[in-house]
């Protein structure tokens, strides 16, 4: 499990930006998605670990339908895997939930209020991101009490810039937004193909928005297969399929 200082000095919140190292089956280790090859028994086993971790249940570990939307959802009660909208973020203020995350290549993105009053997490690729799935975190946070100034927000592992390498209609994508977003596209190919730097795009988009402190964990789930499941590296591979490894925070029931 890999913490944030930050986030972790925070009065009654406990989070993680969970490995893929742990007990596991098919797919090796800790994968925490039920839409993979894995039995469903043994990834709750997997997503227990992870909430006792955080302090909370099994049962009070909430997850949504994540598909790339700028959608965030308040929770305010435990939501079974069934039962769970689309949406690609979560912000509460109820104690003993824990919110989570599953990525492999995307950003996770965790929210604390420095109160402690107020958690998020978000599952940032580049299309929520550049959509406003992260500015559209804060902004509920807000809604519920939380102070922009005052929120830590912490940019969990991620595919690097060296391994996402993009062609020349994504860059298009984002320069016809904003021209500005050339700085982060670097090692331009003579077939126009360039490196993105998802990570730092998500954490200029957050201290942008206002976030009072922003820390990158500064992982690349491609190359660290040790660590991490990646959706790229699968696909280099040609693999039928891939885990994904959850992030969570919570604010710790009295």
């Amino acid at each position: 499990m890999i913490s944030i200082e930050a986030l972790a000095r925070i009065p009654r919140i406990q989070h993680g930006f969970f490995t893929r190292n742990g007990p596991g089956e098919t797919l090796g280790q800790r994968n925490c998605a039920y839409r993979t090859g894995d039995d469903k028994a043994q990834i709750d086993r997997n997503r227990e670990a992870c909430a006792l971790a955080v302090g909370t249940a099994l049962q009070h570990l909430v997850t949504v339908k994540q598909r790339h939307t700028p959608d965030v959802m308040v929770v305010d009660a435990p939501i079974s895997w069934s039962d769970a909208p689309v949406a690609d973020a979560m912000v509460t203020r109820t104690p003993g939930l824990s919110l989570g995350i599953l990525t492999a290549d995307c950003v996770p993105v965790l929210f604390g209020d420095s109160s402690g009053s107020v958690v998020a997490a978000a599952h940032a690729g580049w299309r929520g991101a550049f959509e406003g799935v992260l500015e559209n975190t804060v902004q509920q946070m807000e809604l519920l009490g939380a102070a922009r100034g005052q929120i830590i927000a912490a940019v969990g592992p991620c595919i690097g810039k060296e391994s996402y390498e993009v062609g020349p209609e994504f860059s298009a994508h984002f320069l016809a937004r904003d021209a500005t977003y050339a700085r982060y596209f670097s090692n331009q190919k003579p077939n126009g193909h360039s490196h993105f730097d998802l990570a730092t795009f998500a954490a200029d988009r957050l201290k942008a928005a206002g976030v009072g402190q922003v820390v990158v964990s500064g992982h690349d789930t491609c190359t660290e297969e040790a660590q991490f499941f990646s959706y790229r590296r699968s696909v280099l591979r040609s693999e039928a399929d891939y885990g994904r490894q959850l992030s969570a925070i919570a604010i710790v029931a009295r």
